[in-house]
């Protein structure tokens, strides 16, 4: 059975329930009975039209859970006006789903967990697995924020930038169980850019392509991290790289600049270079600074502080990095201090041949750090240059 045709028709099927009047948490229930119902049917009779089947039996597994509850009016009027078997409708509701899901109301994780199950169509133990967590906890995160989304109406305007951070969030998780959470958030971009002519929807795809043309090259067999100037480049996936520039420029094209339009242009100067030593940092630092302007990012200009340092020299680096509060609450680290801020310190004061400071802000990154492989590695560099220092 075809595992991803069910799950890209998710989000149509859902559609649909939901424009007959069907309350969406109850729509979306009724979608995974039905999706259990075509993997337990499907192998020995597959329909011929998948979508109609879907539709059919999850119309039907919806009046099953309203008969049990609701007034027998209401039942009436929702029998009657059950569809005759046959095609389903080509109206795409998948626009809407995506909007739904990342409603404002919603808290972040609920939001990318709704997104998951109602658009992508993973069952709640593939989330749970994939945020490592219990399937218990996964499916009551879910209840809420279907809950908390039932009385939005489904025709209301939504915010396009607002689900790009949900993608956004899903693909940073990476991989982890046996859904990868990257390739799935690239898998769901591709189908938003379908839905929506959008240069930032464009940016966001042609970013996660870029990084991902990378990922084969970041860690070491034994799972320790690999940074960039390391990797080696003769396993990036090319493919995906030309892809994601042929994206990107057609969205710089349109001269609306966005957040991650400004990202993946950064990307692509990195993907584009032969070898470390020929990455056109000065143009770099031109697009962190167009990016600055677009977000006032602590973060960015965190980065930017690296590629000064790269374009200029670790001197001039360090003069950028301290224009930043070390301490000063970052909205992408959840309000807390600013990550990654020891690192870039440590990595400039070597550069800039401070050994001892160096190894000491690398020690102080790596007690900081937020998983196990950056801590590593943070270490490793720490007692690479105190080694040195004691010969």
């Amino acid at each position: 059975m075809n595992e991803a045709l069910i799950r890209s028709l998710t989000p149509g099927v859902l559609g649909v329930l939901v424009r007959r009047g069907a309350d969406f948490a109850a729509a979306e229930d009724a979608v995974q009975d039905a999706l259990i119902e075509a993997v337990r049917v499907w192998p020995a009779d597959p329909p011929r039209d998948a979508k109609g089947w879907l539709v059919t039996v999850a119309w039907r597994k919806f009046l099953d859970a309203t008969r049990a509850d609701a007034a027998r009016r209401r039942r009436e009027d929702l029998v009657e006006e059950e569809p005759a078997p046959g095609p389903a409708a080509s109206v795409d509701d998948t626009l809407q789903l995506y909007f739904l899901c990342a409603h404002p109301s919603l808290t972040p994780s609920s939001a990318v967990a709704l997104t998951l199950r109602a658009v992508g169509g993973l069952t709640t133990r593939q989330i749970a697995q994939a945020y490592l967590v219990p399937e218990a906890t996964m499916a009551q995160r879910i209840s809420r924020a279907k809950r908390t989304v039932s009385g939005v109406r489904f025709d209301q305007p939504g915010d396009v930038a607002t689900v790009l951070r949900v993608l956004y969030l899903v693909f940073n998780e990476g991989y982890s169980g046996d859904v990868d959470l990257a390739a799935e958030a690239i898998r769901l971009t591709r189908q938003l850019a379908a839905a929506i002519d959008h240069p930032e929807v464009a940016g966001l795809l042609a970013l996660m392509l870029l990084h991902h043309a990378r990922r084969a090259s970041r860690t070491a067999p034994d799972g320790s991290l690999v940074p960039l100037a390391e990797q080696d480049r003769s396993r990036w996936d090319t493919e995906a790289i030309a892809e994601g520039v042929e994206i990107l420029q057609a969205a710089l094209a349109r001269d609306r600049l966005g957040e991650f339009q400004a990202q993946a242009a950064i990307a692509a100067l990195h993907a584009d270079a032969p070898t470390a030593e020929e990455t056109d940092w000065v143009q770099i630092v031109e697009w962190y600074d167009e990016l600055a302007g677009l977000t006032d990012s602590p973060v960015v200009r965190l980065n930017r502080a690296v590629a000064v340092g790269e374009a200029d020299g670790p001197r001039a680096g360090l003069a950028a990095l301290a224009e930043l509060d070390a301490s000063s609450p970052s909205s992408s680290s959840g309000g807390s201090p600013l990550p990654r801020h020891a690192a870039v310190a440590a990595y400039l004061h070597e550069r800039d041949g401070d050994l001892a400071t160096a190894a000491r802000l690398y020690a102080e990154a790596a007690h900081k750090a937020s998983n196990l492989a950056e801590r590593d590695y943070l270490t490793r560099q720490a007692a690479r240059l105190n080694t040195g220092r004691s010969h």
